[in-house]
Parts: C-alpha cells; sequence; structure tokens
C-alpha cells in the first residue's frame, strides 16, 4: 500500500530524475478530493490530451470543462519535455476501468484485455496528460517520450514500484484510445531500463512459488451480477460447510443473490452486523472462511 506523494515529494522525484517542472498556479492544493477517496496508489496512467500547445493545454488540464471539472492530471508533459504540475490529490483523468486491471498493475503481472468499468481509477493512479491530438499522426518528439519515461520511473522509483505499474488510458477503460502513437509496451521497456531492469524484453520470471493453499481476497469489486468465477463456487462449497449455505440448488460459478445471502449469513456468524454484514465479501471474513485455492 503506498501513501501519495506529498507536494513537495512529487516535485522533487521529478527533479531528481532530470526533467524539467513548471509548477503551474495553486497546483499544490488543487485536487478533487471532496469527491472520493485518495490513495492507496498503485500505478500511473499516460493520457494523450487531444490538444496543441502547451500553454491552452496546461490551461484546460488545470480548469477542466463544464461536464469534468480540474485537475484532469497531476502533470502536462509538452512536446519539449517539460512537466507541468496542475494538481495534487485526486484528479478526474482516470475514470471507472477494469478491476482485474488494477489487481494485475498491484501484482505487476501481464494486464489483461479491458473488458469492465467497474472500479474508480481515480484514486489510485497518477495521470498526466501528454500534449498530442492523439489522430496517428501527430509527432511524438524524443524529448515528450524521454520526460513520459522519467516522470514514470520517477514515481516507480519513489514508491518502489516496478515498469509495470505504468500503463496507459486504453488499457484501463474500455473504449479509450489513449496515448495513440507508441505502444505502452515499447514505453514500459524504456522505464524498465531506466530503472535498472536491462533494455530489452520482459523481465526473467521469478523462481516459482508453491501453490497458495487458500484463494487470496479478491476485492468486494469482484462481487457482483455478471461475475463468473470458480471461486465462487469454492467459496459457496465453504459457506455450505460452515452452515450458512441459502442456496436451493447448490453453489455455482455464477455470482447470485443466494451467494449474498450465504455470505450474509457467515459474516453474521463471525459477529459483524448492520452494513458490515451485507453479503459483500470483505477481506477480514474472506480470510476467515479460508477458500481452497483453485
Amino acid at each position: 500500500m503506498a501513501t501519495p506523494l506529498s507536494a513537495d515529494k512529487l516535485l522533487k522525484v521529478l527533479r531528481d530524475e532530470g526533467l524539467h517542472v513548471v509548477e503551474h498556479r495553486s497546483w499544490r492544493t488543487h485536487n478533487r478530493n471532496h469527491k472520493g477517496p485518495w490513495g492507496p496508489m498503485h500505478g500511473v496512467m499516460i493520457h494523450h490530451t487531444v490538444t496543441s500547445g502547451t500553454q491552452s493545454s496546461v490551461e484546460l488540464c488545470y480548469n477542466g470543462h463544464s461536464s469534468l471539472p480540474g485537475p484532469l492530471c497531476h502533470g502536462v508533459i509538452a512536446k519539449d519535455g517539460s512537466v507541468h504540475l496542475v494538481g495534487n490529490g485526486r484528479a478526474n483523468h482516470a475514470g471507472l476501468g477494469d478491476d482485474d486491471v488494477l489487481r494485475a498493475v498491484i501484482n505487476e503481472t501481464a494486464l489483461p484485455a479491458d473488458n469492465e468499468a467497474n472500479t474508480d481509477g481515480n484514486r489510485y493512479f497518477y495521470g498526466f496528460e501528454c500534449v498530442n491530438l492523439g489522430n496517428g499522426t501527430d509527432p511524438w518528439p524524443a524529448a515528450q517520450l524521454e520526460a513520459i519515461e522519467k516522470a514514470s520511473a520517477a514515481i516507480c522509483r519513489a514508491h518502489g514500484w516496478g515498469y509495470r505499474s505504468v500503463i496507459g488510458h486504453k488499457e484501463w477503460q474500455p473504449g479509450k484510445i489513449d496515448p495513440r502513437g507508441f505502444t505502452m509496451d515499447s514505453m514500459r521497456s524504456r522505464i524498465r531500463a531506466r530503472l535498472g531492469g536491462g533494455p530489452d524484453g520482459p523481465p526473467k520470471p521469478p523462481a516459482p512459488k508453491p501453490p497458495a493453499k487458500f484463494e487470496p481476497f479478491p476485492g468486494a469489486a469482484f462481487f457482483q451480477a455478471g461475475r463468473k468465477s470458480p471461486i465462487i463456487t469454492a467459496m459457496g462449497k465453504r459457506l455450505v460447510a460452515e452452515g450458512c449455505g441459502k442456496y436451493e440448488v447448490g453453489p455455482s460459478p455464477d455470482w447470485s443473490e443466494a451467494d449474498r445471502k450465504s455470505y450474509a449469513a457467515w459474516q453474521r456468524k463471525l459477529g459483524f452486523t448492520g452494513s458490515d454484514a451485507d453479503g459483500i465479501p470483505g477481506k477480514s471474513s474472506w480470510d476467515r472462511l479460508r477458500v481452497p485455492n483453485v
């Protein structure tokens, strides 16, 4: 779990990486923290602005617009490689994205395809908007690409993350195309080299670990209508074994109201009450259920 960098710390790590950083207006206190939580931090997200011109792009990202108030990111990376800080705290940049992608970022594993929009990315990601029209022909100068690499690596270094903690908006939210004009795999390769992991290809896989005995908590967002997973079947069988099953037919891989009622019975058995016994698994109750690894 990573605590968000303070304004002073963010400025320092970017400058220590060799970046030319511009502090724009009241960026240190400019945020959307009143709209939701900010942190824990899990990664860095890269966007393109669909605009041209440094000053106008920076103002847009600072102010936002009528349907999406600013800040729209934390820093704007101009074509000359300068980084303009426009916010510190929650920013309107990531939107809702895929919880499976978030888990991959946290675990620093290969990204799955983003096919859901169920998780608040504004809470968990630093965001950099890069000045580019996003039409596939607007060039990405070498100085700008180097600045994206450096800014991403600086934040990863500050938190002890690896290069897989950097993703593009298009890898997070279905339907998004940004950044367009370079691949995120090529950018992650550059970030990996900057962090000391070597310039080419994926890192060597770690030595295999023995399989987990029990399923780790997959996160509350995992349990929602439409989810189909053998983990849910295994959970249901454990609930039946604990005398908490509310099934008419039996556990299945599809999350259902019967699963929710059964889990609520388990929560009440553990002593939880009120909203803490709503049938949506939490880490404490999940760990005590000891769902076998599937």
